[in-house]
């Protein structure tokens, strides 16, 4: 079994239904899913960037990633309707917990002048999105294969009804925030 989620069912449950004063354990929050989204911008001119970060981001998650495409068009960014303009994956269950596990543990102590992820980034229901600048980070890239350095952003969405109980699962599970 996964570290992190023995660590979330031992330790975590039972110093948040204290710590936040619910009556059940039941109550305290639950990571749902993470969501990693990759934005091309560029892709529109050029669709191999499209496949390679689907490949980058396949093979960081171990998921098939899939491909998101614009709802409208906008002369301006030179977007027709349907042109595919990202990529995406949706991780849940061990998957899921096996990929924080390597983020906290492994990805964000690799960021050049790490300091901590920000704490700015909840949404009003607990939870929580933040940037990555460069996907290199994760040990599963290949430095000479990329012909562009992409960022993500990763989206944790927990069961949590405000920012206080998200930001209080996220710390317990060990997610580096600034101080």
């Amino acid at each position: 079994m996964l570290k992190l989620k023995e660590k979330y069912r031992k330790e975590v449950v039972p110093a948040l239904t204290q710590e936040l004063g619910y009556k059940n354990p039941m109550q305290v929050p639950r990571l749902e899913k993470i969501v990693l989204n990759m934005g091309v911008g560029e892709a529109s001119g050029n669709q191999r960037l499209i496949e390679e970060a689907a490949s980058n981001l396949s093979a960081i998650t171990g998921q098939k990633a899939v491909v998101t495409r614009a709802k409208k068009a906008i002369s301006n960014f030179k977007l027709k309707e349907k042109m595919p303009i990202g990529v995406k994956v949706t991780l849940h269950g061990d998957r899921m917990w096996e990929f924080l596990e390597r983020l906290i543990s492994i990805a964000l102590p690799r960021v050049r002048d790490f300091r901590g992820i920000p704490r700015r980034g909840f949404d009003g229901k607990g939870n929580y999105t933040f940037g990555i600048k460069e996907q290199i980070i994760f040990l599963e890239i290949n430095f000479e294969k990329i012909s562009q350095v992409l960022g993500m952003d990763v989206t944790f969405v927990t069961s949590a009804e405000n920012d206080e109980g998200g930001r209080a699962l996220l710390q317990a599970l060990g997610m580096p925030f600034r101080k």
